[in-house]
């Protein structure tokens, strides 16, 4: 007995009302991307502040959490914090604001007769014919320029109070951003869980967990280590007379520790420009003890204050603040890594492992003979 052939299927087109429907979600996907991106662009200095509290808050939690184990409430824990980091501020201004903003002043003076001296050491050494003035140009850093950046900083406290008062809004709103993520931190966390399925909740409490614990130990040790190390290059810096020593041992500080691989290099290389032209051997000096500082701070600061941190690979650290640095200016430089950090720590805990073929077996074994 045969059978019968089949009925070819045949697949009909879209009906009129199909197409319409699809045209439509396109479009009002398109309006809706358009529109997210449009607020995303008109909020960017205000997402960026909301993102700089995030970090601070995240940075006083394991103050703020060692004093609520002690029977604190969070928020009276959490304005304790914010006080102290206020005062500590306070007092720094006090005792060495004049003297940094006055050397801050005649440091942004001094800049177009540095650029002609090395210029002009580069064409005697090199035999070279660069124009000074051309350059000088080039950077923006003319006389009338130069002159409205000290303008800025000339007035001393006077310049001081006028900077918090035109910045006092964006004070206000980080500091009560911060306050509030800081202080209530396990009810915003209970307030997003309860908006999640039991499988998502967990990962909720993970990834906080994880977030407040390598990210906020991140941002203090970096924060530790650049204080540090801006205290020990400037009283080095004074000791030996390098002009303007404040200021350089704080651009010291804060570029090796913020600026991932290069930032060493760039913070020492700077107060070596601007001995060099003084007097060499002081320059010799400060490259003397930054190598020697450079060794304390590797092998017995930073293995202290690091113990609860990411490691993170300097190639991703240096591309991160590129990456953030192109969109969103300076201040996504500055909360670049520590977000590194979190999206670093996130993908060793989700991301799923294999066991290694022989052939990579051994190069891990080799590396952890080589720690050992």
């Amino acid at each position: 007995m045969t059978s019968s052939p089949k009925e070819p299927i045949r697949v009909t087109g879209f009906d009129k009302a199909s197409i319409k429907w699809v045209f439509r979600t396109l479009i009002l996907f398109t309006a809706a991307a358009l529109l997210g991106l449009w607020v995303f662009q008109q909020n960017v200095s205000f997402i960026l502040l909301l993102l700089l509290a995030l970090l601070f808050a995240i940075a006083m939690e394991p103050a703020v959490s060692a004093l609520a184990s002690k029977g604190w409430r969070r928020g009276s824990a959490t304005g304790l914090v914010m006080l102290g980091v206020t005062l500590v501020a306070g007092a720094f201004v006090a005792l060495f604001g004049g003297i940094l903003f006055s050397q801050a002043s005649s440091l942004i003076t001094d800049i177009p007769a540095l650029v002609t001296d090395f210029t002009n050491w580069v064409n005697s050494t090199f035999n070279q014919d660069f124009d000074p003035n051309q350059l000088i140009n080039q950077l923006n850093i003319q006389p009338a320029q130069i002159a409205d950046w000290a303008s800025n900083f000339a007035g001393g406290f006077v310049g001081i109070v006028s900077g918090i008062i035109g910045g006092l809004f964006q004070l206000l709103t980080l500091a009560l951003f911060s306050f509030y993520l800081a202080a209530d931190a396990p009810r915003l966390r209970k307030t997003i869980g309860a908006m999640m399925n039991p499988a998502a909740q967990k990962v909720v409490v993970t990834t906080w967990d994880i977030t407040v614990k390598k990210t906020g130990g991140f941002v203090v040790s970096k924060v530790l280590l650049a204080l540090a190390s801006a205290t020990a290059h400037s009283l080095f810096f004074a000791a030996i007379g390098l002009p303007y020593w404040l200021p350089m041992g704080l651009i010291t500080g804060i570029t090796s520790q913020f600026i991932p691989t290069i930032g060493t290099y760039i913070g020492i290389l700077i107060p070596v420009l601007f001995a060099v032209f003084d007097n060499p051997m002081d320059a010799l000096f400060i490259v003397i003890f930054a190598s020697v500082y450079q060794q304390i701070e590797n092998y017995l600061l930073s293995p202290r204050l690091s113990r609860i941190t990411m490691d993170i690979h300097p190639a991703v650290a240096f591309g991160s603040v590129i990456v953030f640095a192109n969109l969103f200016g300076a201040v996504g430089a500055i909360v670049s890594v520590p977000v590194a950090a979190a999206m670093v720590a996130l993908l060793d805990t989700y991301g799923k492992r294999y066991e290694l073929i022989p052939e990579l077996a051994e190069i891990e074994q080799s590396q952890l003979k080589k720690k050992s």
